[in-house]
């Protein structure tokens, strides 16, 4: 999942885009607002945090430009403790959520899941896809529930590919979704993560096509079980 965090203090920053990346997301970083607006105008994001004190242009009109143009991005909103009238404020304009500063790291991670869950479509945080089972809060997947050692990178293709089953995702929609600005990520890159992936979920009989030239899908479990029994295998 791909977040836009626009906080102008630079420590604070830094550590929450540090410990957001261990956490498999990809961060793309702004410190004020006129930044913050354009970057909502031109890319794709999953979840904006937005800290209200941005120089420039103010959080709350920052938040109140990308629900004119009638975007849906869930937001996450920082505030400072005693900021009661800009919490309420950025709540009305459309926030989803808010955390007042100093806060624990463990619970913006918490409320990030959870904001990126209800973007993606909300309801049960485990998807099942035949015998793979996903956990969106613990970001951890399962075959037959035995768990799957996969990489951030894996995880996060395997978070878009389920949010689209049975729907083609170009090469160039992942890279959208899993990587950050100024990130050089070849095809051959995508490629690779799509491979390994493959390797570690196929022997469930679940499956990732290939569309040559137009990207990659991953195969409803009916068509997927077909698909492998007409193969002569039997999926485990």
């Amino acid at each position: 999942m791909r977040i836009l965090l626009a906080e102008d203090d630079s420590v604070l920053a830094d550590g929450l885009t540090r410990s957001l990346r261990q956490s498999g997301y990809a961060i793309d970083c702004v410190r004020n607002g006129q930044e913050a607006d354009t970057a909502l105008s031109t890319q794709e994001f999953d979840l904006l945090i937005l800290d209200l004190g941005l120089p420039k242009l103010s959080g709350l009109e920052v938040l109140r430009r990308l629900r004119a143009r009638a975007s849906l991005l869930p937001v996450l909103i920082l505030t400072a403790a005693d900021s009661i009238e800009q919490r309420v404020n950025g709540l009305d304009l459309g926030a989803d959520d808010y955390m007042a500063k100093p806060f624990a790291l463990s619970e913006l991670e918490a409320r990030v899941r959870a904001l990126t869950r209800r973007g993606a479509g909300g309801g049960a945080t485990v998807i099942k896809h035949g015998p793979l089972s996903y956990d969106q809060v613990g970001r951890s997947a399962y075959i037959n529930d035995q768990m799957l050692d996969l990489s951030a990178r894996e995880l996060g293709l395997l978070e878009i590919l389920l949010a689209r089953t049975g729907r083609l995702v170009s090469k160039e929609q992942l890279v959208d979704h899993l990587c950050e600005w100024g990130e050089e990520v070849s095809n051959n890159a995508i490629e690779v993560y799509v491979h390994r992936l493959r390797k570690k979920i196929e022997l469930g009989g679940v499956r990732i096509a290939t569309v040559r030239g137009l990207g990659y899908c991953l195969e409803k479990f009916n068509d997927a079980a077909r698909a492998t029994a007409e193969a002569g295998e039997t999926p485990k």
